[in-house]
């Protein structure tokens, strides 16, 4: 029980920390999913500029255990996207701080930053989604971009940032 109360008391200091800090220009708005529960979040983040996700609004869901922030929180893409390491069914994303390079240091938000900088900057080596890794490493970038983009405007163009 009392990994549970660690948790609970770093992410409330967290959700403060956003609730100060957050403002409509931001790139990603974070908060917890309901208010019954701190270890479940809800992360919309805006899709960078110069990348086939621009213009796009993208809803991940954050799980975090008990054992956080020693153990990384759990990230998974809700809205579908087309990107080599976001899992294509599933939405999770393969991401070395998400995994072995966590540090407890990090926040969510962090850890947010962490998936927009991956959305800019995709790592074809080790591709969660085989198609759009084999575009970039086959050097197909129309192929990749187009469908990321195509993805991006069915999916991603619908979501409502937060007043």
């Amino acid at each position: 029980m009392h990994g549970n109360l660690g948790a609970a008391k770093r992410l409330r200091k967290e959700l403060q920390h956003l609730e100060k800090n957050t403002t409509h220009q931001d790139d990603i708005y974070l908060r917890p999913t309901s208010s019954s529960s701190l270890l479940h979040w809800t992360a919309l983040l805006r899709g960078p500029p110069d990348t086939p996700y621009a213009g796009g609004v993208f809803q991940l869901s954050i799980q975090c255990g008990t054992e956080y922030p020693l153990a990384p929180p759990t990230i998974a893409f809700q809205t579908r996207i087309f990107h080599p390491n976001v899992h294509f069914t599933t939405g999770d994303v393969c991401l070395d701080i998400l995994k072995k390079e966590w540090s407890p240091a990090w926040g969510l938000q962090a850890a947010c930053r962490a998936v927009l900088a991956l959305l800019s900057d995709p790592d074809a080596s080790s591709p969660l989604n085989c198609d759009a890794g084999n575009m970039i490493r086959g050097g197909d970038e129309c192929g990749y971009w187009g469908t990321a983009e195509m993805y991006t405007v069915e999916n991603a163009m619908f979501i409502d940032w937060p007043e």
